[in-house]
């Protein structure tokens, strides 16, 4: 799910670090020589640019455009000089010409000094993230030397040749590979293989993928499932209960890094959300799904431009329409992915409002779950006690009067930010009536049965277990003294509740 995030922000189309990885397993299991780790490749693939979003803020000042810099960069043949060229076109990107001639006259005397080390920076902090997930120890030294080369010109220049690890070398090879067929088909990645033979990429590595360019390509042709993936063990390892939180809680924080101004975001929406479902009367159960939801909602973050992000101006309309597709993006990614995609319609719902008026899908009243109202609520009020771009974070209580007032505009709803005050601390005077003591929960269930839904299409539809769907039932018809659906519907009529 990561590796789809780390795609869009080089740039490059969704499951392009899939399908590299893909690419290098092939080449490790036609290698001729001793049995070559695959399960080492896999995860060198998968993980090795995962550290590349964390200095978006540094790119995005001096390139504009953090994403399309990693993109111009990612399939050259990375000399010192390509580099130096590419990177030269595009210092100031953006800016007025006088602008740019400052801003290129600045990097010159301290931008690159302050780049320097940043992709040892992300080396380090893929390796990081990866013990955080329970990952083998020995893929931290493997993703040190991804900006390595064969011919040693590479960065940091400390390894060369068979010095550098062979998974990384495989890598180095697979990825861009995997660009070029795209694009080119089997003679486009065939060609670039071998015009960085020596160079760029290990020369027995190159004629092994010459070799078997066919073979290894192919697959390709249709787009790659998530088999590959589950072809390791270390890839493959279910998690469950606290592990699955901890695993997320490490992707939020690293999700945070790519702005100074979100850093700790995720996880403070996460439990204030969490702690907010609670008060509401959420079962356990649903409030982990919330937390977990917190956790990830700021995915789709990660294919979005800092040059958007941490602008200080207001934002041209064509950028605003840029921003509105962060939810869509969390959303789609984490539909790609089986043991997330129970996640990926609550996570991406914090931006939608009761008035219609939110995004990515203007759903409106009835549509929003209690989580979704909860976690839009959270988010609003956490965002405003941190600090943005264009203004310093705001109190407690002037965050407190700022949801207040989304209420008041129809757009939050009341009980939901009731619940989100009270978890943050905040005296919550007034507590919502709701009909017969029913909680917020058992009014969804309550409405979802007025119209007609069996147990498991409300089950499907709140994204729990038609199990505890039957106990919220029971509880409702005691609550209301009603015994079946239809005269639950009248008592759902009289109340105004569908």
């Amino acid at each position: 799910m990561l590796s789809l995030g780390v795609d869009l922000g080089l740039g490059l189309p969704v499951e392009h670090m899939l399908r590299s990885c893909a690419i290098a397993v092939a080449l490790a299991e036609r290698s001729p020589g001793e049995p070559v780790d695959t399960e080492l490749v896999s995860l060198t693939a998968l993980l090795a640019w995962v550290g590349c979003h964390t200095d978006s803020y540094e790119q995005a000042y001096w390139f504009g455009d953090d994403i399309v810099r990693r993109a111009a960069l990612h399939t050259i043949d990375r000399t010192p000089r390509n580099q130096r060229r590419v990177i030269m076109g595009l210092v100031g990107s953006g800016l007025p010409p006088a602008q740019r001639a400052r801003r290129s006259a600045e990097y010159m005397t301290v931008g690159r000094k302050s780049l320097i080390g940043m992709r040892a920076s992300h080396c380090r902090l893929a390796g990081e993230l990866a013990l955080r997930l329970g990952l083998r120890e020995d893929i931290r030294p493997a993703l040190l030397q991804m900006f390595e080369r064969w011919d040693g010109q590479g960065d940091p220049g400390a390894a060369s040749g068979d010095e550098i690890a062979l998974p990384v070398r495989i890598v180095h090879l697979s990825d861009p590979a995997e660009v070029y067929h795209r694009e080119g088909g089997v003679e486009a990645a065939v060609e670039m293989a071998k015009a960085r033979r020596g160079t760029q990429f290990d020369p027995e590595i190159v004629d092994l993928f010459c070799a078997n360019a066919a073979d290894v390509l192919a697959p390709l042709g249709s787009a790659p499932s998530w088999e590959v993936l589950t072809a390791h063990r270390a890839l493959n390892t279910p998690l469950s209960g606290e592990r699955v939180t901890v695993a997320l809680e490490a992707i939020a924080d690293f999700i945070d890094l790519k702005s100074p101004y979100t850093l700790g975001h995720s996880r403070a929406v996460a439990d204030l959300a969490a702690e907010a479902a609670s008060v509401a009367g959420l079962p356990a159960e649903e409030v982990e799904v919330v937390r977990r939801a917190g956790l990830l909602h700021d995915l789709g973050r990660l294919g979005i431009s800092n040059g958007i992000w941490d602008k200080r101006d207001p934002l041209s309309a064509s950028e605003q329409e840029r921003i509105r597709l962060q939810p869509y993006l969390t959303e789609r990614m984490l539909s790609r992915s089986p043991k997330l995609a129970v996640l990926a319609r609550l996570a991406s719902s914090h931006q939608e409002r009761l008035d219609g008026s939110g995004y990515p899908r203007g759903l409106r009243g009835d549509a929003l779950s209690s989580g979704a109202r909860i976690l839009a609520a959270a988010d609003v009020y956490q965002a405003m006690t941190e600090p943005r771009p264009h203004r310093d974070a705001r109190s407690g209580a002037e965050a407190c009067a700022q949801l207040r007032a989304e209420v008041r505009a129809g757009r939050i709803d009341a009980s939901a930010a009731d619940a989100v005050l009270q978890a943050a601390g905040h005296k919550v005077t007034r507590r919502p009536e709701r009909a017969a003591g029913l909680t917020a929960r058992e009014i969804e269930v309550l409405r979802l049965l007025a119209r007609g839904l069996q147990t498991k299409q409300i089950a499907q539809e709140l994204v729990i277990t038609p199990k505890t769907v039957d106990h919220h039932i029971s509880h409702i018809y005691t609550k209301i003294g009603a015994s079946n659906r239809v005269g639950a519907s009248l008592f759902a009529t009289e109340h105004g509740l569908v």
